[in-house]
């Protein structure tokens, strides 16, 4: 049986209305947890881009 991704509880996935979360306490303190950016997804950069923003090449040349 799947878990609830915020308190660990057991949930059946055809009883429960809130699935993946076992209550709508744990689907708001989820989306709390994104709108507090608790959660993030990640970012990838450009390769360079961290120098590219300074406008230096970073290879100690100028």
């Amino acid at each position: 049986m799947p878990r609830c991704p915020v308190c660990a509880a057991p949930v059946d996935l055809v009883k429960t209305p809130t699935v993946p979360f076992c209550s709508d306490r744990c689907r708001t303190i989820d989306l709390g947890r994104w709108l507090n950016e608790s959660y993030g997804l990640p970012r990838r950069t450009p390769s360079g881009a961290a120098d590219d923003e300074c406008g230096e090449s970073g290879d100690g040349e100028s």
